[in-house]
């Protein structure tokens, strides 16, 4: 064989090779702290335009991390505040992007255990990386929920942009 031959060769095996994936990843995962904040803070919002409420914010993998409610809510409201959290990390946007991209499968969805597509969930976002979500439900429309989400997760946005 001469060497003008074995070198594509040999880097066609080269390249053909499986690379091995790392075992071990790196997350960015929300602070009890931040969840807190971010909680806090969108009920105060609510509680501004005189709306009781509940607000539930979960981690990156849809687990509850911090539900506050009203003394006037029901358990219900926070229910759906979680599920409309849950959504948001499922699909990675807000509950009403969601419903507006998947429009043709909205009821199926929300068949789907653990999530609802009503509109009051938001992302939270650190350097790019979805960690979480918060959800709202109690005020009199979706559209006010998603309001009081934002202005939450806007009180610690300065920490989600410089968060490492």
């Amino acid at each position: 064989m001469n060497m003008k031959s074995f070198v594509p060769m040999l880097l066609g095996a080269m390249l053909s090779c499986p690379v091995p994936a790392a075992d071990v990843l790196n997350a960015k995962i929300m602070t009890l702290d931040l969840a807190r904040d971010i909680a806090s803070q969108t009920l105060e919002a609510c509680r501004k335009k005189g709306y009781n409420t509940a607000v539930v914010v979960v981690d990156r993998s849809g687990d509850a991390q911090v539900v506050l409610r009203d003394v006037y809510v029901s358990r219900h409201a926070a229910e759906i505040a979680e599920r409309k959290a849950s959504a948001v990390v499922m699909s990675g946007v807000s509950t009403q992007d969601f419903r507006t991209n998947r429009a043709d499968i909205r009821a199926e969805l929300n068949e789907v255990r653990g999530i609802l597509l009503l509109q009051g969930g938001l992302p939270i976002r650190a350097g790019g990386s979805l960690i979480g979500a918060v959800g709202v439900s109690g005020a009199p429309g979706g559209e006010k929920d998603e309001a009081c989400a934002a202005a939450g997760i806007k009180t610690v946005q300065e920490r989600l942009d410089f968060a490492e």
